[in-house]
């Protein structure tokens, strides 16, 4: 049995089949696109995770020269005269300098990325059922 609504209702006419199929409708939209949010904010996240990583792999590469270097160092010392392993020290310092570098941007980025949470589609849906919630409440009332 369909009931029609009075007019200058906030039904537009429409039976509450109608209504309950409309808000089916949207409602699995919006899941549709909260997934879709947090399927991209979570790509992103790895992005930059994989950034973080990368450069701490840089960091041991750079670390592993500047350990190469330094047994350079111990060779040239006992080999070779001052000048030669003061060269030696100056280049491994820059490079240990540089391994230092790359692992405190690599830390940064890596602190970007996590918590691996999407926030931005977790604060969105609970906007939604916020608003749903209101929603249903004032209908439940008028």
């Amino acid at each position: 049995m369909t009931t029609t609504a009075p007019a200058g209702s906030r039904h537009d006419g429409k039976s509450t089949a109608d209504l309950v199929n409309q808000a089916a409708a949207q409602i699995s939209t919006l899941v549709r696109d909260e997934l879709a949010l947090a399927k991209s904010e979570l790509a992103e996240k790895g992005k930059r995770a994989g950034m973080g990583g990368g450069l701490f792999g840089a960091a041991a590469v750079l670390a592993l020269y500047g350990l190469g270097l330094l047994l350079t160092l111990a060779v040239v010392l006992l080999a070779l005269a001052w000048p030669l392993w003061l060269a030696v020290l100056v280049v491994a310092a820059v490079v240990f300098a540089a391994a230092g570098v790359a692992a405190l941007i690599g830390r940064a980025k890596l602190r970007e990325a996590t918590p691996p949470l999407p926030k931005d589609a977790i604060a969105s849906v609970e906007a939604d059922v916020r608003t749903v919630k209101t929603a249903a409440r004032e209908g439940r009332h008028a």
